[in-house]
């Protein structure tokens, strides 16, 4: 019943997703949330070290978008200097905004992933659309009631997955 929350890879940072592992795993195209996955939702603007992992990645061939369920102010400030195609108020789980990345960057499903920190959006989203998920902590939680439970239901799921397919590379 939750195959479709639970992600194929987890990391402990965005940063740890490198060029090798995605190639290695044929993944070509990597769709990528920013709040809490890149960034805490107080930093408006990306920064070297993202300029550094996304250089890394268009170097090595693989396409990329951002794909978020902020408001188009956040995801234009964060995305100002990286310049990438971004999705704002994409409405994951939805697929819609997915789906338009996806053709933006002439891409399958089979040879693309989904990169985020939330089982009940980036995942179950990339998963229903036949992809595979790669979830990382989130870096900053919020800690309101809502996220709280959240987080709670999600790490029952994640217990429940068994060996958890971590990547150290």
């Amino acid at each position: 019943m939750f195959r479709k929350f639970r992600p194929d890879f987890t990391f402990n940072s965005y940063n740890e997703v490198t060029a090798q592992f995605l190639r290695e795993n044929g993944i070509n195209v990597l769709l990528i949330d920013i709040d809490n996955t890149l960034a805490p939702y107080e930093q408006e603007l990306s920064d070297d070290a993202h300029a550094e992992w996304f250089g890394s990645l268009r170097k090595a061939g693989i396409r990329v978008a951002l794909i978020s369920n902020n408001k188009r102010e956040r995801v234009e400030r964060f995305n100002r200097s990286l310049k990438l195609p971004a999705y704002p108020e994409s409405g994951k789980p939805r697929r819609k905004y997915m789906r338009a990345a996806l053709a933006e960057l002439n891409a399958d499903v089979s040879e693309s992933a989904i990169l985020g920190d939330q089982l009940f959006t980036d995942a179950y989203a990339g998963k229903r659309l036949g992809m595979r998920a790669i979830i990382v902590p989130p870096i900053r939680d919020k800690k309101t009631p809502f996220f709280r439970v959240k987080r709670a239901l999600e790490r029952g799921i994640m217990r429940g997955h068994g060996k958890r397919k971590r990547n150290n590379h």
